[in-house]
């Protein structure tokens, strides 16, 4: 017989079919359900964010080394009355500053007794407390200051940094002997953003004066956010990584000659 050519196919892992452009019709399912999640997860956890937190811009050096000059944090909304002893609290009080917000941390609350200095240490309620969050070597209280009893419903505040702090030991000739009152209190400072720092550490040293507060919703909401971020960018990319691999085990899977026979 004369020459006679013919072709064979040569399927690559044994496969008949062709698998769809794109991705199967689950994966597509699939991989939208993904991205609807996300940004439902990603969009959620920034409103959770706008709603739970407000940023600022700390102007002054006065709660070094915890917030620098210029540091923008994040301070969960709260109301004056869930402050407890050791947190970094916004405020605005008129009689120590007009029309701006201040950050200080409360170190005594209503009913409490406060003084310093005692072995150069800070004392509220008779406990010495430990603050390791005063500049390395500094003493609590440079001015010292006798014993201020605290009003009910009110709170006294001072600088982390005590040497150049306008804080409640510059008013003690006021009427409210430098406290401030609670619904003075618009935020609690819950993390130092820019330049990052991270979750502010908890004040230990007020521990055996009482509860403290717990670390606010933001850990939370970055979960959130990631997350959404991670299955937004993972839905969208498997059609087009889908789609690539069809393509290569199309080409893989092309007639190839069989010879002449």
């Amino acid at each position: 017989m004369g020459g006679e050519s013919m072709t064979r196919t040569a399927p690559q892992g044994g496969g008949t079919g062709t698998a769809p452009a794109g991705g199967g019709r689950l994966g597509q399912r699939l991989s939208g359900a993904a991205v609807a999640l996300g940004l439902v997860l990603f969009l959620g956890g920034f409103a959770w964010g706008a709603l739970a937190y407000r940023p600022y811009t700390v102007p002054t050096g006065s709660m070094s080394p915890t917030i620098a000059v210029g540091d923008r944090v994040l301070a969960q909304r709260v109301d004056g009355d869930e402050v407890r002893r050791g947190d970094v609290v916004v405020f605005e009080d008129k009689s120590w500053v007009d029309d701006a917000k201040v950050v200080k941390r409360v170190v005594a609350v209503g009913g409490d007794t406060v003084s310093c200095c005692t072995d150069g240490k800070l004392t509220v309620n008779g406990k010495q407390i430990d603050e390791p969050y005063l500049p390395a070597g500094s003493l609590a209280e440079i001015k010292g200051f006798t014993t201020v009893t605290v009003p009910r419903g009110r709170l006294f505040l001072l600088g982390d940094e005590r040497q150049g702090s306008l804080d409640s030991t510059a008013h003690l000739t006021d009427a409210a002997q430098g406290t401030v009152s609670r619904s003075a209190v618009s935020a609690r400072v819950d993390a130092v953003v820019w330049p990052w720092k991270g979750m502010l550490k908890r004040p230990t040293g007020f521990e055996t004066l009482g509860a403290l507060s717990g670390p606010g919703p933001l850990r939370m909401i970055e979960v959130l956010v990631v997350a959404g971020a991670i299955l937004v960018l993972g839905g969208g990319a498997y059609g087009p990584i889908a789609g690539r691999l069809t393509r290569s085990r199309t080409a893989a899977a092309r007639p190839e000659a069989a010879g002449v026979r």
